[in-house]
């Protein structure tokens, strides 16, 4: 059975192949409000941090994901390198200006990896109300002793950045010049539970807000670590805000292990400086090596 076209035209439209609501597929849809109902019911599990896995995955890492896949073409490498189960502390290094290296590397790991990745903040994300409550809902805590130490004996994949707001914060004429890692509390985390270090280099965040200047006044009037001065912020105004679409690379170097330490063994100083120290030296070597094999931050293409 078919309907002529009025208009003149000598095709006709087979009813079958007509556009219909009833053949539409319902599941996306259905699947949407079941989340919705769950949601505004509060049947959704959080654990002891307040990580809140479902939100996490069906929300906000899809929020961010079209930075990672289609604005940075992010390439994620070596994920062989952690492990598949039990603990392991991720270790980057940390630039950009804005910390959004935390959010590519945390949607690397569960993309590419297929583990969440569970990030140690600053207090300063957490002396802030609204971001504090989406950091916690997002798997990241506090970055200190006790909280790093029972997610690694849960058996979780922390992240930590030890340079900082100095790494973060650095000028764009030091970009990729690892900072100081601080008095190495990560690595005795990863000594007290006998798991993996893997060493983590980023390239690509540096280019996003190169920073020429700091409004120094400014930032510590707002109680901020700085304020940045960039080409475009904050002569554009908000436009300046959209980072630059420079590529990226990620990649997972290989498992420094702790387990033939003792667990005493992360109150020895020198130890763990030293160990400290290593992690830095192979992450600075993997950035040395990852820019030469990315070559131009931008493309001519592009």
């Amino acid at each position: 059975m078919s309907v002529p076209i009025e208009d003149g035209d000598a095709r006709v439209i087979p009813i079958s192949a007509a556009p219909s609501f009833e053949q539409q597929d319902p599941e996306p849809l259905a699947k949407l409000l079941v989340f919705l109902r769950r949601r505004v019911s509060g049947d959704y599990e959080v654990d002891e941090f307040g990580y809140d896995a479902e939100l996490t995955d069906k929300v906000l890492l899809e929020l961010v994901r079209p930075l990672y896949t289609r604005w940075f073409r992010v390439e994620t490498l070596q994920v062989k390198n952690v492990p598949e189960e039990g603990g392991a502390l991720v270790v980057a290094n940390h630039s950009g200006t804005l910390p959004v290296d935390a959010l590519m590397l945390q949607v690397a790991m569960h993309d590419d990896v297929r583990r969440p990745l569970r990030l140690l903040g600053a207090d300063l994300v957490y002396q802030l109300p609204l971001l504090s409550h989406l950091a916690r809902k997002t798997g990241h805590t506090l970055a200190c002793r006790e909280d790093a130490d029972r997610l690694l004996r849960k058996g979780e994949v922390v992240g930590v950045f030890p340079e900082g707001f100095k790494g973060v914060g650095k000028p764009f004429s030091e970009r990729y010049k690892l900072q100081r890692f601080g008095r190495g509390g990560f690595v005795a985390s990863a000594i007290r539970a006998g798991v993996p270090i893997v060493p983590t280099a980023i390239v690509g965040a540096e280019e996003i807000y190169p920073k020429i200047g700091d409004l120094k006044f400014l930032a510590r009037t707002l109680g901020l670590p700085y304020l940045p001065i960039t080409p475009f912020f904050p002569l554009l105004g908000p436009l300046g805000l959209v980072p630059l679409p420079s590529k990226w690379l990620i990649e997972f170097g290989e498992p420094i292990r702790t387990d033939e330490y003792e667990p005493s063994a992360a109150d020895d100083p020198m130890l763990v400086f030293n160990l400290t120290d290593h992690v830095r030296e192979v992450i600075q070597q993997m950035l040395n090596e990852l820019r030469l094999r990315r070559g131009h931050a931008f493309p001519p293409f592009l």
